[in-house]
């Protein structure tokens, strides 16, 4: 497992954890969460960042000797959006990688598919490195796959509704079908839908909610880390097969009568 390193675009992690930085309850909260979860990618939504490193800005509590940083463009609605803020993103120096949001429905959050696709031609062609976070849909994450996206980055429920991996086939799929690397982002609301997805085969997840929302951030942060580490393993282990019926673990052939 030491040597069991993820790839994105060349750039190695050692973790398969990314972190988001949203609705802790203070910048201290989230710098100790960050150090718990064990994460070397941290998310960060542009639109809600002071980028003018001259006045206090949570990019303050980020130590970017040790995190890389993958700003996102939430809040984004048209593929124009989308585009222009993954501009100011590597503009104000945060990166050329983006975690690509564009958003179609206000109550859902759920991906615009033609949008993101868009935007995602377009940043591709601009030199950036984008993840896209996409319906947990096949076709679609073959098309933004084929556009250039590094790694596509299917939902496991809504953003921030801890429902867990709703669609565990649909996850199965895309991972069978994709040559880059598939990041369950959303959904994921405690130890247990981390360990699940990583189990499915997936080479990471991406949380904000499940760990800034937990009475204790930090505690939560550790617990994710355990379950990302324990399902990746029983992933490359291989479960048993599920039966319908018992098999004796002490199988009768063979036994001394």
């Amino acid at each position: 497992m030491a040597q069991d390193n993820l790839v994105i675009a060349g750039k190695t992690f050692s973790s398969r954890l990314f972190l988001g930085t949203g609705k802790y309850k203070d910048n201290e909260t989230m710098r100790a969460a960050l150090e718990a979860s064990g994460t070397q990618v941290v998310t960060v939504a542009v639109r809600r960042v002071e980028l003018d490193r001259t006045k206090a800005s949570m990019l303050d509590f980020i130590d970017t000797d040790k995190y890389f940083l993958l700003p996102n463009t939430a809040g984004c609605y048209t593929a124009e959006d989308a585009v222009r803020t993954a501009r100011l993103g590597r503009e104000a120096g945060m990166s050329s990688w983006v975690k690509l949001e564009v958003i179609g429905d206000e109550k859902t959050l759920f991906p615009d598919n033609d949008a993101l696709l868009e935007a995602t031609k377009i940043l591709v062609k601009e030199g950036f490195t984008v993840l896209p976070y996409t319906n947990d849909d096949l076709v679609n994450a073959k098309k933004l796959r084929d556009a250039g996206a590094a790694a596509v980055m299917p939902l496991g429920a809504p953003i921030g509704s801890g429902m867990g991996i709703q669609n565990p086939n649909n996850i199965m799929l895309i991972k069978e079908f994709m040559d880059v690397p598939v990041i369950v982002d959303a959904g994921v609301g405690t130890a247990s839908d981390a360990c699940r997805a990583m189990e499915l085969g997936v080479d990471g997840i991406l949380m904000n909610t499940g760990v800034a929302g937990a009475k204790d951030a930090v505690m939560m942060a550790s617990a994710m880390r355990k379950a990302v580490e324990s399902g990746r393993e029983a992933s490359l282990a291989g479960r048993i097969p599920m039966k319908r019926y018992a098999t004796a673990s002490s199988p009768i052939e063979g036994l001394i009568r």
